[in-house]
């Protein structure tokens, strides 16, 4: 299983956990290396039913973030307005490095 952390603009600010199946992670995040996608882009991709039949599941297995061994993918909502500051190729490595710090500009580039 992969775990997802969901971010969205809810007022409780939870950023809950969720686990997906080997395929359904695939379907959200399709690209090699791929760890962030925007909910409407992968409505977009898939439909608007199989994206409801993926999260559906999902939604099924919240999982708490003491137990969480690793966040594989981020899936933000309410955020089409914003994707413009994620990076192109929606992998968490690939930050503009004005975006990050230099401890994580030497993480990302050993792991490029």
């Amino acid at each position: 299983m992969k775990n997802i952390q969901i971010i969205d603009g809810a007022e409780n600010a939870t950023f809950s956990v969720f686990q997906a199946s080997e395929e359904e992670f695939l379907e959200i995040f399709p690209e090699p290396g791929q760890d962030m996608e925007v909910i409407e882009d992968f409505s977009d991709r898939v439909t608007d039913e199989k994206a409801a039949s993926v999260l559906h599941a999902i939604w099924n297995r919240p999982i708490l973030k003491r137990d969480v061994a690793g966040i594989h993918g981020t899936l933000f909502f309410d955020y089409a307005g914003r994707r413009q500051y994620l990076p192109d190729t929606k992998r968490e490595i690939d930050w503009a490095s004005n975006c990050i710090n230099e401890a994580q500009r030497l993480l990302f580039a050993s792991r490029k």
